[in-house]
């Protein structure tokens, strides 16, 4: 008790000793203030005038100097003009990512797609729509003798199937019919917008007003800057004013999604088929009976020989630039998967670093000093790999927040340790220092796994909105690894004897 008491005496007098101090030094600053402003009034005024500008200036740069190194500074986003891209830029990029070991297998095929296309100089029209609104139908009434599948695209369905058909010119043309999207397996909508973006035209085939996500799926391929005639089918359900009314609704949405179109890319059509209709008989029988609906397609057939009646050469170098693109999605979800996979590997690394780390601390609060190194360097390997170059102070404030949030979340890391670790028997009675070595490696686990939907939201290091998402799906995280983290723990448990 009497050193409790001598204790609290001395930081008493030091803190009297201080304010002391501090009293004389305000005295002594606002004395040497006073005697400089009253010699600079008795000197001439351009002296005062300059003084006080001299300090202004001089206080202003510190303040600036002290905003620049203490606040977080946004980087300037350049305005990306787009530009399309060239066979030399893409092959660039390929052979960065071979170099880099990424898996290149999937864009490499579009390019040799595009050289096989190139060198069967045809060109390709795509029958792209949602289900049921008669494409295959129309094909066939387009091209009654083409059932002779021409090829069909590697390592997708056979449901697409290209259809030879002869130009007035003699060009040879291959319809294109996929699969119609909106349906059950959402994988074929990919599909079928992937066939679209490798072909020199697109036929948008629907046959009513368009829904909302038939616009949507319009506004993409509209972007791919190439010909693209829409087509209302089963026209023949609609009398002469709606069609109208019809073929004016689709145009309001074509010149809402940018552009201005002629009528004549708008057509109405009907492929025709069969149909069951009831006949009444002399004596008064109703029978059922099928008959045949003739096909209208005149008015697509000369849409379609109007554009390619116009320049070939424009037509190839549009379907170039699109593939090159599709080359380019591709290569860049395989630069994201690559991202992942790696980022898996630095957090796997930094988790097992923190349990071994909290393993061996001696004392409390050894582990702690142990955590901030090895977060520093977690958090710069996964920015350094998603591009993102973070200031040594957003590094800091990222894990300075995060650690407040996993202060506060530390006893559902301990209970979810210890439900884990009851699923390897035998552990006993060291599973309260198993617990605390699981329990950091959750939260190191989690802390990367949130750090990396940061990044993909947001392309940088943006050390509030990331600590929140570290905060807002910690349980989500934890739950998700703590199988691997208890399995890193035993591991080190078992290797240290």
């Amino acid at each position: 008790m009497k050193v409790d008491k001598f204790i609290r005496v001395a930081i008493a007098a030091l803190i009297v000793v201080a304010m002391l101090i501090a009293l004389a030094a305000l005295l002594f600053v606002t004395e040497s203030a006073l005697n400089v402003w009253d010699r600079l009034r008795e000197g001439p005024s351009l002296l005062l005038y300059g003084y006080v500008a001299a300090v202004a200036l001089l206080v202003g740069a510190s303040l600036w100097f002290m905003l620049r190194l203490v606040v977080r500074r946004r980087p300037r986003q350049k305005k990306q003009v787009a530009r399309p891209l060239t066979r030399a830029e893409i092959e660039e990029r390929l052979r960065s990512a071979d170099d880099s070991g990424i898996d290149t297998r999937s864009a490499r095929a579009e390019l040799s797609e595009l050289a096989s296309r190139q060198q069967a100089r045809a060109v390709h029209l795509c029958f792209f729509g949602e289900i049921s609104s008669g494409k295959s139908s129309l094909v066939r009434a387009l091209v009654p003798a083409a059932d002779v599948k021409v090829s069909a695209v590697g390592g997708s369905t056979l449901d697409i199937q290209h259809y030879e058909w002869t130009a007035p010119d003699g060009a040879r043309v291959l319809l294109t019919d996929v699969p119609g999207t909106g349906g059950v397996d959402a994988g074929l909508d990919q599909v079928a917008e992937q066939e679209a973006r490798r072909a020199h035209i697109v036929l948008f085939v629907t046959d009513g007003d368009l829904a909302r996500i038939e616009k949507d799926a319009l506004r993409r391929l509209l972007q791919l800057d190439k010909p693209l005639i829409l087509i209302l089918n089963k026209s023949d359900r609609y009398d002469a004013t709606e069609q109208a009314q019809l073929i004016g609704r689709l145009l309001e949405h074509l010149n809402d999604l940018g552009g201005s179109w002629d009528r004549d890319q708008v057509v109405a059509v009907s492929a025709g088929g069969e149909s069951d209709v009831i006949e009444r008989q002399a004596d008064g029988r109703e029978q059922l009976a099928r008959r045949t609906r003739p096909a209208d397609t005149g008015v697509l057939v000369v849409a379609i020989n109007s554009l390619l009646a116009g320049d070939a050469a424009n037509f190839d170098e549009r379907r170039d630039r699109a593939i090159f693109r599709l080359a380019a999605d591709k290569l860049a979800d395989a630069e994201q998967r690559y991202r992942k996979e790696r980022a898996e590997q630095i957090i796997r690394s930094s988790t097992r670093k923190a349990v071994i780390g909290a393993l061996a601390a001696v004392s409390p609060g050894t582990d702690v000093i142990i955590q901030g190194y090895i977060g520093t360097t977690m958090t710069r390997g996964i920015c350094r790999l998603y591009g993102a170059e973070p200031r040594d102070l957003d590094i800091e404030e990222f894990l300075t927040l995060s650690q407040s949030r996993a202060g506060r979340a530390l006893p559902l890391s301990l209970a979810v340790a210890g439900n884990g670790l009851k699923a390897f028997p035998g552990v006993g009675t060291v599973a309260g220092g198993l617990a605390h070595a699981v329990a950091y490696g959750l939260i190191f686990d989690a802390l990367g796994h949130s750090l990396i939907l940061t990044l993909e939201k947001h392309g940088e290091l943006q050390p509030a909105r990331a600590a929140d998402e570290f905060g807002e799906n910690f349980g989500e995280h934890i739950e998700a690894g703590v199988k691997q983290v208890v399995g890193m723990a035993l591991a080190e448990k078992d290797r240290n004897g």
